[in-house]
C-alpha cells in the first residue's frame, strides 16, 4: 500500500514537471501563425503585405518573444500578421533553410525579419516592447519612436492621459511638457535640442513629451490649447502656468527660461495690406461699385491675409501697381479686396480660392485671371486684355468615383465607410496630378463596395486648409487612412494604381477571413 502511494506521487510530480513547458507554449495567442511547409510560407507572404515572422532555434527558445507578440498581434489585427517558424522541428528546419535562416547564430535562439509586399524587407532590430513592435507594424518605414533614441532617456516620455495626471499630480519638480506629432517636422527638429535640454537640467526640472495626435487626446488638446505641434506647456505643482513658444530654441535657450519662465511676449501683430505704403487701391464692400464706376479698366486682386500664394503674389502686384496706378496714361488700375473682412464682395463673385483676379470693364466682370502672377504678366495683360486660356476641368468637376469632401461634409462622409484612403492635394502640385488618375482608377475598381470610399480634400479651398492642418497635412499629396472616421495611419505605399488597389484588397480581404473565422466558430 506505501509502495503504491510513493509510485503515483512519483507520477504525478514527474507530469507536473513534464506538463510545465507545454502548458507554457499554449499561451501564444491563435492570432500568430504556426508555419512549418515552405508552400504555406510563400501563401502568407502572397495573401498579406505586412508579416513580422519569428525564427527560433527550437520551441521554447523565443518563449519571451511570444508572450510579447501574442500582445502586439491582438492590437495589430487587421493591420499586420505575426507569424512562428520553429526551425527546431524536421519540418520547420527544411523551411529555414529554404529562406536561408539559422536562429541558432543569435543571441537566445531567435530571429525576426519583416516581408513587405511578399518579399524581405528587413530584419527587425528595434526595442523588443510592446509599444516600438505596434509601432513598426502600423507604418513598417516610419521613423522609430522618439523614446527609442538612447540619447532621449531623460526626457519622460507619457504614453496615456492617466500618466500624465499622475505625473502632474506627484511631481514637485516644474515640468515643460512637449505636445507632439510623429509626423511633425518642426517637432523632429526640436527633439535633439529638447533632450539636450532633459539630460543638462537633470535632477532640477522634468522635460517630458506626449504624442498626442490620436483622437484618444482629443479632450486633453483642448484643455491645453493645443492647436499645432509642438505646443510646449509648463506646470508648477500640476499647475498649468505658461506656454513656451521659442520654437528656434537651442538647448541652453530652454535651460535659462526654464530658471526663470515668463509667458510669451504678445506677438507683434501683422499690419495688415491697406495699412502699408501699398500703391494698390484697397476696396470694402461699401467702397467696391463706385471705384469701379470711376474706374472703366481695373484688376481686382480678391485675396486672404493668411494666404501664402497671396503672400508671395503681393510685391508683385504692388510694383505693378506703382507703374499703372501713379501714370497718367495708364490702360488700367489695379485694386485689392481681403475677402476674409470683405465677404459680401466675395460672395456676390463666387470667391472660392485664393488669390483670385479678376478684370473688370465699365463695372462688369469681364475675366479671371489665374495665369497672372508675376509684375511683367499683369502690366503685358493691363495692355492688351485678352481672355485667358479655357481653364483645365478640375479634377472635382470631372466625373469620377473619387469622392470629393471639404470642411463641411468630411466626418460626416468619413464616419459611414469602414475603409477610407484620402487625398490631401493642392490642385497646383505636379506630384498631386501624377497621383490623380491612379487615384481615380482605384475609386472606379471599388465603386461598388458600399463599405469603401476613396475620398480627395482640395486643401487650397475655402476653409478646408484648416481641415488638412488638423489631419497633419505637411506636403502635398498626403494619404491618409481611416476607419470609420477615425484616422489610423498615414498612406506611404506606392502612388500608383497597383499601391492604391492592393492596399484595399488587403484590408478587405481581412475583413473576409474574420468572417470566415466567426463562422467557423459559430
Amino acid at each position: 500500500f506505501i509502495t503504491t502511494n510513493i509510485v503515483l506521487l512519483c507520477i504525478c510530480v514527474f507530469h507536473q514537471v513534464w506538463l510545465l513547458p507545454v502548458l507554457e507554449a499554449v499561451k501564444v495567442s491563435p492570432l500568430i501563425e504556426k508555419v512549418s511547409d515552405h508552400k504555406d510560407f510563400k501563401k502568407l507572404l502572397r495573401t498579406r503585405t505586412n508579416v513580422l515572422v519569428l525564427y527560433t532555434k527550437t520551441a521554447t527558445s523565443g518563449d519571451s518573444h511570444l508572450k510579447l507578440l501574442s500582445d502586439v498581434a491582438q492590437t495589430v489585427k487587421g493591420q499586420g500578421t505575426i507569424a512562428w517558424v520553429n526551425c527546431g522541428d524536421s519540418e520547420g528546419r527544411k523551411l529555414c533553410k529554404k529562406v536561408k535562416v539559422d536562429p541558432s547564430s543569435k543571441r537566445g535562439g531567435a530571429e525576426l525579419l519583416h516581408y513587405k509586399d511578399g518579399t524581405f524587407h528587413t530584419e527587425y532590430n528595434r526595442p523588443a516592447t510592446f509599444k516600438s513592435m505596434v509601432a513598426f507594424l502600423k507604418d513598417p518605414s516610419g521613423p522609430p519612436l522618439w523614446e527609442e533614441n538612447p540619447e532621449a532617456k531623460d526626457v519622460v516620455h507619457i504614453e496615456t492621459e492617466k500618466d500624465f495626471r499622475k505625473l502632474l499630480k506627484k511631481e514637485e519638480r516644474p515640468v515643460l511638457l512637449m505636445f507632439y506629432a510623429p509626423w511633425c517636422g518642426v517637432c523632429k527638429r526640436m527633439q535633439p535640442v529638447f533632450q539636450q535640454a532633459a539630460t543638462e537640467t537633470k535632477g532640477k526640472y522634468v522635460l517630458a513629451g506626449m504624442n498626442v495626435h490620436p483622437a484618444e487626446f482629443d479632450g486633453l488638446k483642448q484643455e491645453y490649447n493645443v492647436k499645432g505641434y509642438p505646443t510646449f506647456c509648463y506646470f508648477e505643482k500640476g499647475k498649468f502656468l505658461h506656454h513656451y513658444e521659442n520654437y528656434g530654441a537651442t538647448a541652453k535657450d530652454i535651460a535659462d527660461w526654464m530658471k526663470n519662465p515668463q509667458p510669451p511676449q504678445p506677438k507683434t501683430p501683422e499690419v495688415p495690406w491697406s495699412e502699408t505704403d501699398s500703391p494698390v487701391f484697397h476696396l470694402t464692400d461699401e467702397s467696391f461699385d463706385s471705384f469701379l464706376e470711376e474706374h472703366p479698366a481695373a484688376l481686382v486682386m480678391f485675396y486672404a491675409p493668411w494666404c501664402g500664394h497671396c503672400k508671395k503674389m503681393k510685391p508683385e502686384y504692388d510694383e505693378a501697381a506703382e507703374i499703372l496706378n501713379k501714370g497718367t496714361d495708364s490702360p488700367g488700375v489695379l485694386a485689392a479686396v481681403d475677402s476674409t473682412v470683405h465677404k459680401a464682395v466675395g460672395d456676390r463673385f463666387k470667391i472660392s480660392g485664393f488669390p483670385t483676379l479678376k478684370y473688370f470693364e465699365k463695372g462688369e466682370e469681364k475675366y479671371t485671371l489665374p495665369q497672372l502672377r508675376s509684375q511683367d504678366k499683369i502690366i503685358e495683360f493691363m495692355h492688351n486684355p485678352q481672355a485667358p486660356p479655357p481653364p483645365e476641368q478640375s479634377w472635382e468637376d470631372k466625373p469620377s468615383s473619387v469622392s470629393h469632401l471639404g470642411s463641411e461634409d468630411f466626418r460626416e462622409a468619413l464616419k459611414k465607410k469602414k475603409h477610407a484612403l484620402v487625398m490631401f492635394y493642392a490642385p497646383w502640385c505636379p506630384h498631386c496630378k501624377n497621383s490623380v488618375p491612379h487615384f481615380t482608377t482605384a475609386a472606379e475598381l471599388f465603386k461598388e463596395d458600399r463599405k469603401i470610399v476613396y475620398a480627395a480634400v482640395d486643401c487650397t479651398k475655402g476653409q478646408n486648409h484648416e481641415l488638412c492642418k488638423q489631419e497633419g497635412v505637411e506636403g502635398y499629396p498626403t494619404f491618409n487612412y481611416y476607419n470609420y472616421g477615425k484616422f489610423v495611419e498615414k498612406y506611404n505605399g506606392d502612388r500608383g494604381e497597383a499601391g492604391f488597389t492592393g492596399f484595399m484588397r488587403s484590408l478587405r480581404g481581412r475583413d473576409q477571413e474574420k468572417v470566415v473565422k466567426r463562422k467557423e466558430e459559430l
